[in-house]
């Protein structure tokens, strides 16, 4: 064993040691509060009344699974019906309550299929995280969707593909999932195992408030005391967006390519696709920019301005763009995955849009 490789094993065991430490046990009102106060718990939030106004007011059986306690508890079979399926809508009006996630059979589970159809095995508890933060498509649902079409026409059998919120365990497990559209004869590394203790997402996430603690980080990532210095961390020195910078973190590296791609399918939309495009912040998100002014103005962010000129080039593009944002987390997840795709989508583009990506540095896996 080298020098390197004992070293990398003593901050491993120093890790697990801190971790132990820090993981004292909880009362349960010290979890209840905890989770009263996430996401999983906020019965205002659109995640669980997106479906209020239905008629009937049901949650579709699509949604059910991550959306309610009813269809979650169906989908692992505690209902008595098969597990594996959402056999029914579920009612309006519940959150992640506590006996979503403790149930035997989800203390039991250690697989996890995702939306390409690959099942990840051998997991713990993180499980039933991936059951919900795995995203709804693929890189097999985009191919789908423009096969047989010319690369660079647009066709009206074409809209944008959302691969859906709170994808981090998509972005995680990397090309082992194909979760983002994954170019053909390309590599894509895949589970992104960080270090010795901190693999999975309970080991960074506290389970029932979901937040990080950065004192986890901080044995290794000395700059880092709180969460918001996470998004500063950097350990290579490859200067990927070839900005000169190389002491930036991972994040604004990532952010910098992302920028780019959005430049380019811009131009590649005004200069191929005959219609100018722009990005913004609410359902749709690709929305004609009928301005021609690069930016998403308030009157042209609205479904009925929803962008409709796509190729099957520009839509793969813009699902990558778009999946990097839906995964805040993206630069901690899977940095090497998300610098992969984002580079190929980008060299996919300068094929029609003449860009200067020659010192551009694709990671390897």
């Amino acid at each position: 064993m080298n020098l390197r490789n004992v070293l990398l094993f003593l901050i491993g065991v120093a890790i697990i040691a801190w971790i132990a430490l820090l993981r004292q046990p909880e009362s349960v009102d010290a979890i209840t509060l905890k989770w009263a106060g996430s996401t999983h718990a906020d019965h205002t939030s659109q995640a669980f009344t997106n479906w209020d106004a239905n008629d009937p007011p049901t949650i579709p059986t699509a949604c059910a699974k991550c959306h309610s306690l009813d269809g979650y508890l169906d989908f692992v079979g505690v209902d008595g019906s098969a597990a594996g399926v959402v056999d029914s809508a579920a009612r309006i009006g519940t959150v992640l309550y506590c006996n979503t996630c403790h149930n035997p059979p989800t203390h039991e589970m250690t697989s996890v299929v995702f939306p390409s159809k690959a099942e990840i095995t051998g997991l713990s508890r993180e499980a039933v995280c991936m059951q919900c933060h795995q995203g709804r498509t693929s890189t097999e649902t985009v191919n789908q969707a423009i096969v047989n079409l010319p690369i660079d026409e647009v066709s009206d059998k074409l809209s944008f593909i959302n691969v859906h919120y709170g994808i981090a365990a998509a972005t995680q497990m990397g090309g082992e999932a194909q979760a983002a559209y994954q170019h053909e004869g390309q590599s894509y590394t895949g589970r992104y195992p960080h270090v010795v203790g901190l693999t999975t997402c309970v080991d960074c996430h506290d389970p029932h408030s979901q937040r990080v603690d950065a004192k986890k980080c901080s044995p290794c990532h000395v700059t880092v005391a709180k969460q918001e210095d996470l998004s500063g961390i950097r350990t290579a020195k490859t200067d990927w967006d070839e900005d000169g910078n190389t002491t930036e973190g991972v994040a604004e590296e990532i952010a910098s390519l992302q920028g780019i791609l959005m430049q380019m399918m811009q131009a590649y939309a005004n200069q191929v696709a005959g219609v100018p495009i722009v990005y913004g912040d609410a359902f749709p998100y690709f929305f004609a920019d009928k301005n021609a002014n690069g930016v998403a103005d308030a009157d042209e962010v609205n479904a009925g301005n929803r962008y409709q000129s796509w190729t099957p080039r520009l839509l793969r593009a813009a699902y990558n763009y778009h999946f990097v944002n839906e995964d805040g987390g993206a630069y901690v997840h899977n940095p090497i995955y998300v610098l992969q795709f984002l580079y190929d989508s980008i060299q996919d583009l300068s094929a029609k849009v003449p860009t200067p990506i020659a010192g551009f540095q694709r990671p390897a896996k």
